[in-house]
């Protein structure tokens, strides 16, 4: 999993000084700053690619792939090929036309310097160039330029092959021609420049082959590869491989039906229909299609996209999904009696339960909000989507009468195990088991009142419970011990989460409520810390509790609330002086800066510290070291608990005979 390492540097008691906002000096028209070219992008990069740590890092090789991808979509690009070179450097190679090299009228450059130099500049404003593209902005390519230590671009076109380099943005030579050819395409080659991405210019193999794979479902028949060259110690330690070349090559005729193939597969989900259901329309510039397979499973798996950019944040094409697939299921069951005069019309949760669905529509003029793409507004593809989706599976559901009664019949479970879950609701809220004001009995709370300011420690068993209680700063910090496993929420109905023994006590000192009831203005409190055993069955736990959050809590992980605790893996000691070690790798070193023959003592849980060792170690602000979880890691640890965890065999024996091979210490 791939966190974001916080260090805390905070006073004890978590106290800060008021921060002195008054100015002193004047303020004239001398202070106002121009920034010029891509000035602007070097010093607010987040505006851009949306952060600098891997996220953005990952986001530079996006945009230069989806210049190709719109290659792709004009049908001029047949293949693209994306390697990882010593040194965390990063080529991309397309057989499109190539970017333009003759020169632009308006800027008297090069059409391809105009494109790598100047933001908002590109081919896809309007014009012949482009009917459907991903880039609509004109800001992609420039802006992996600004925050490249160096960029070099090679375009083959008109029997030549045309060069320029760039460093931090700027030219250092111009636009001239090294050799000739017969073909076409584009060249790029670019290192992350570590001034900007301090927190690591290390790209992870698998975060690109998600993309890149995605992408190859997504334009059926286009062939994309992906290749790391690097030594192992250039590698992400997420990238579990072994030496040597690692390669793999993406390419599917199916496109989105075996898109939703491969994500059933890979998640060991067992559909509950023999087929793919794949619907599809054109209207005018626009095109859509959807296609859509039912499971065994309780959980929503719901992609979307427009010209091939994954809208994350959903948009116009996904609300006309949702609503049209609500409509035709109730209209459906009330047609063909199925739905009964006493049965409650299927809610969109009902309907969705347990699908697999991947929305893909192309327009012209595309209009994202925001430079990441992360949700769609046009708002005529609301209609576009519904009437593809409601006439087109309607008469699906007419032509194969005994699929559309399985579905339904799912979805009245559905609604009926919502209702009871209502019900249980309404149950506790009589006894107050749920309600805000109400704390679970082995809390032990924190005095101040303030969210801000208060953390909630989640720990693993009674015995760390109690270290944790004795040596914690009482006035921030909450303790709540869990004991035991808790339910696998991801083959769990909503009835049967929301009255589990183990979780009702983490939902009632959160405050927030589940569910429908969900309210992030009552939590209360904006660290969530899971504290966990170093060992297998704290990794289960960890994972358990990562899964609810991302299935029923999912604002927590969006807005920052939750956290990993770190605790030390080894003691080491050498006379009076002492140490503590969070790896093997550290432990050897402290052990060679003693100069050897050290005492080891090896923390198998954090109930073997007593509490002035678990706040040294493990909870003072001033020295702890915590992970945040991002939505992102949670849905990585959500997909490979449904692998693990699930009733299918065949994906966990292939996960294991896969990593196997990589587990350190190993419980046995």
């Amino acid at each position: 999993m791939a966190e974001e390492e916080i260090k805390k540097q905070e006073t004890t008691n978590l106290e800060e000084e008021d921060i002195d906002t008054v100015v002193t000096e004047e303020y004239d028209a001398d202070d106002i700053q121009v920034l010029e070219g891509l000035e602007a992008v070097r010093k607010r990069p987040g505006m851009y690619i949306g952060s600098t740590g891997p996220r953005g890092l990952h986001h530079l090789v996006y945009e230069i792939v989806d210049n190709s991808i719109d290659e792709a979509l004009a049908g001029v690009c047949t293949h693209i090929e994306v390697e990882i070179l010593p040194d965390n450097v990063i080529t991309v190679r397309d057989n499109g036309r190539g970017i333009p090299t003759g020169i632009n009228e308006k800027t008297g450059l090069p059409a391809v310097t105009v494109v790598l130099t100047v933001l908002h500049a590109g081919g896809k404003f309007g014009g012949s160039g482009y009917k459907v593209s991903g880039g609509l902005h004109g800001v992609g390519s420039s802006v992996v330029n600004a925050l490249s230590e160096w960029l070099e671009v090679e375009v083959t076109q008109n029997g030549h092959i045309y060069s320029q380099r760039f460093e931090r943005g700027k030219p250092v030579n111009d636009l001239h021609i090294i050799g000739d050819s017969d073909g076409h395409g584009t060249f790029i080659k670019f290192k992350a420049d570590a001034d900007i991405f301090q927190e690591t210019t290390k790209y992870t193999f698998d975060i690109l082959e998600r993309r890149l794979r995605e992408q190859a479902f997504l334009n059926a028949g286009l062939s994309i590869s992906l290749a790391d060259k690097r030594e192992l110690s250039d590698r992400n330690s997420d990238d579990k491989y072994e030496e040597g070349e690692h390669k793999g090559i993406y390419c599917y005729e199916g496109g989105i039906r075996s898109f939703v193939e491969f994500i059933n597969k890979s998640r060991g989900l067992n559909p509950i229909q023999d087929e793919v259901i794949h619907i599809s329309t054109t209207k005018d510039d626009k095109s859509a299609e959807v296609a859509l397979c039912y499971t065994d499973g309780y959980t929503e798996t719901l992609l979307s996209f427009a010209n091939n950019i994954n809208t994350i944040d959903g948009g116009t094409h996904e609300t006309g999904f949702k609503t049209a697939l609500t409509r035709v299921f109730n209209d459906y069951g009330k047609k063909f009696g199925i739905l009964k005069d006493s049965d409650k019309k299927f809610t969109g949760d009902d309907v969705r339960e347990g699908i697999t669905a991947v929305i893909s529509v192309k327009l012209t003029e595309a209009q994202f909000e925001g430079q990441t793409k992360g949700k769609l507004g046009n708002t005529e593809m609301t209609g576009v989507v519904s009437s593809l989706v409601y006439d087109k599976l309607m008469t699906y559901f007419e032509e194969h009468p005994a699929v559309a009664k399985t579905l339904l019949n799912k979805s009245l479970d559905a609604s009926r195990a919502r209702e009871a879950a209502r019900k249980a609701r309404e149950n506790a809220r009589r006894k107050s088991p749920l309600e805000s004001n109400s704390l679970p009995g082995k809390l032990a709370d924190c005095t101040s009142k303030d969210p801000t300011k208060c953390e909630l420690y989640i720990v693993e068993g009674d015995s760390a419970g109690g270290s944790a209680k004795d040596g914690r700063d009482r006035k921030h910090m909450a303790i709540l011990p869990l004991w035991g496993k808790m339910l696998n929420v991801e083959k769990a109905r909503v009835d049967k989460v929301i009255t589990n023994e183990k979780l009702v006590p983490v939902v009632m000192a959160l405050g927030t409520g589940i569910g429908d009831d969900f309210d992030i203005s009552k939590l209360r409190y904006h660290k969530i810390i899971i504290m966990a055993d170093a060992d297998v069955d704290g990794a289960h736990i960890r994972t358990l509790l990562l899964t609810f959050f991302f299935r029923y809590m999912p604002q927590l992980l969006e807005e920052g609330h939750v956290y990993l605790a770190q605790p030390p893996l080894f003691k080491v000691s050498k006379g009076k002086r002492s140490v503590y070690a969070f790896s093997d790798e550290q432990r050897d070193q402290e052990i060679e800066e003693f100069g050897g023959d050290c005492d080891i003592q090896r923390y198998k849980g954090l109930g073997e510290m007593d509490p002035e060792q678990l706040w040294e170690t493990t909870m003072d602000p001033e020295f702890r070291t915590m992970l945040r979880v991002t939505i992102e890691d949670a849905q990585r640890a959500s997909e490979n608990f449904s692998i693990l965890m699930g009733d299918n065999v065949e994906p966990r024996r292939e996960f294991i005979e896969q990593n196997a091979k990589f587990v350190q210490n190993l419980d046995v």
